[in-house]
């Protein structure tokens, strides 16, 4: 499922709202999870999931083309860890 493909099911499920209410709700959504991220903080949505930043250290890369060792600066990268409401739907018993 795509962006526009979310935004389309939440205006069908949602009788009053426009496909452009849809899309600035789901902006705004989107929108908060990426700015508290980007304050290093981190966001539980219970029975969803959990979205974090791990943080990687600097270290000695290869350029694929050249093979030339090339420094990687240290940096965050955003990390989501599956609810168990969502595992248990994706691995029913």
């Amino acid at each position: 499922m795509i962006r526009s493909e979310l935004v389309a099911k939440i205006a069908a499920a949602n009788p009053g709202m426009t496909q452009i209410d849809a899309e600035k709700v789901v902006r705004a959504v989107f929108d908060t999870i990426t700015e508290h991220l980007a304050e290093g903080g981190r966001v539980e949505l219970r029975g969803f999931g959990t979205f974090s930043v791990r943080h990687r250290d600097a270290r000695t890369g290869r350029n694929p083309l050249s093979g030339q060792a090339v420094q990687v600066e240290a940096k965050g990268v955003p990390f989501f860890k599956a609810g168990k409401t969502i595992r248990d739907r994706m691995n029913p018993d």
